[in-house]
């Protein structure tokens, strides 16, 4: 036995590292079995866990507490665009939206929603209703619109934000363009809009503006608190000097004498603009010329105004729309009826204004389209035709009857009006205001 033993203890010494390897697999499987054995007790125990009720609960409740239990929502309005539309476009229901534009429809008559817009609302995730929604009037008024806890049902709120007008004063020198020199003014763009629109009567911002032309303007703005810009007013004074001749205008409101008159009383409004666009550069007037797209010589019966494309383009007289729709080689077009005599065309437009359509009334100066290149075009411009009793006539040469000159108590009014424009303009350039 002591023989064996020695020979057992020679064998391992002389084979030590196999027998070393061999000690070390051992171990590995019995360490294996041991941990596979308590992994899986260990998943046994995790599945309980996993089914128990109450920490099915306490998960969702924990996930819950991480989502966000309202969802904050504000949409800028886009054309044709409604307020259920909007709603159910976020998968708000049929029931809420219609029990909220009842409230609406309550407050407001027949209101409707404008381009650029925005439209706040909350929604509560956890059963898709609104919980308050802000509705906007005007730059100035706003309706909120919250949900009742006690009732369910929803609760109005009139938000005013209340403003001041203050009386601006700018006078400017024409280098290059009257926009360019009024940007770098400061002169708010729709203001600029107006000046140009009140002397798109009488000149052609082409032709009639020379380099070193000045000009001098009073308008109003109205600001909140924090001397935020929400609006702008009338513009009371404006003079364009055009080669050292003055052409001042006044703001004069009495009687339903609304609008703006020459130092003599005389209203600047005549029965069309000789220009119904701003900035623009006549490309083709009316007459003979080899036409770009076709190659011949015809006959061009409009005025062709080149200006970048999305440039707002005016209605040139009051009037009732009779067409707004594709006219062919004209592209978007809008026909304007303006009296039993008078007809304008405006063609070649990227899109209409809102609300122009067929049988809309509009306002002499009021946005209908903008520029594009529809049609049969090379690029941007406006296409103009006037037509007279079915006639197409050269626009740029048409005499119209000059705007109604003020009299008897109107005129000693207007007067005493002008006076105190004057009076406040001096003020202002000496610094007394």
């Amino acid at each position: 036995m002591k023989l064996n033993l020695n020979f057992v203890k020679f064998k391992i010494i002389k084979n030590f590292e196999f027998f070393f390897v061999l000690l070390l697999i051992l171990i590995s499987i019995l360490i294996t079995q041991i941990y596979n054995s308590s992994k899986n007790q260990a998943q046994k125990e995790y599945i309980k866990i996993l089914n128990n009720l109450y920490f099915q609960k306490s998960f969702k409740n924990i996930f819950d507490n991480l989502s966000p239990k309202y969802l904050s929502i504000e949409h800028v309005v886009e054309p044709n665009e409604s307020i259920n539309g909007i709603l159910k476009n976020y998968q708000v229901s049929d029931k809420e939206i219609k029990l909220l534009s009842n409230k609406i429809k309550a407050k407001l008559n027949n209101h409707t929603l404008k381009i650029g817009q925005k439209i706040s609302f909350t929604i509560d995730m956890k059963n898709s209703k609104i919980s308050k929604l802000i509705f906007p009037v005007s730059k100035t008024r706003k309706l909120l619109f919250s949900r009742s806890l006690e009732t369910n049902d929803f609760i109005s709120e009139d938000i005013v934000t209340n403003l001041k007008k203050r009386i601006i004063y700018k006078e400017g020198r024409i280098v290059q363009s009257l926009y360019k020199s009024a940007i770098e003014k400061k002169i708010p763009p729709n203001i600029i809009v107006e000046f140009a629109r009140i002397y798109g009567f009488q000149i052609d911002f082409q032709r009639d503006i020379r380099k070193n032309d000045t000009y001098q303007i009073i308008y109003e703005v109205f600001e909140d608190d924090e001397k935020k810009l929400f609006n702008t007013g009338n513009i009371i004074f404006a003079d364009l000097n055009l080669s050292n001749q003055s052409n001042a205008f006044y703001y004069f409101n009495d009687n339903g004498n609304d609008g703006h008159f020459d130092i003599n009383g005389k209203s600047v409004k005549k029965a069309l603009m000789k220009t119904p666009i701003n900035g623009a550069r006549l490309s083709s007037p009316y007459g003979m010329r080899k036409h770009p797209i076709d190659g011949y010589n015809k006959m061009h019966r409009g005025t062709d105004f080149a200006a970048p494309e999305g440039t707002p383009i005016m209605a040139s007289g009051d009037g009732i729309v009779i067409k707004a729709s594709w006219c062919g080689g004209g592209g978007n077009c809008v026909k304007i009826k303006h009296n039993s005599a008078y007809t304008t065309v405006y063609a070649h437009m990227s899109k209409f204004a809102a609300n122009i359509k067929k049988g809309k009334r509009v306002k002499q100066g009021q946005t209908i389209g903008f520029v594009g290149s529809t049609g049969k075009s090379t690029g941007p411009h406006l296409h103009y035709e006037v037509i007279h009793n079915g006639k197409r006539i050269n626009s740029q040469t048409l005499k119209l009857p000059s705007g109604k000159v003020l009299k008897d108590k109107s005129r000693k009014m207007f007067e005493v009006s002008k006076l105190k424009i004057n009076v406040l303009k001096s003020e202002i350039i000496a610094g007394i205001n």
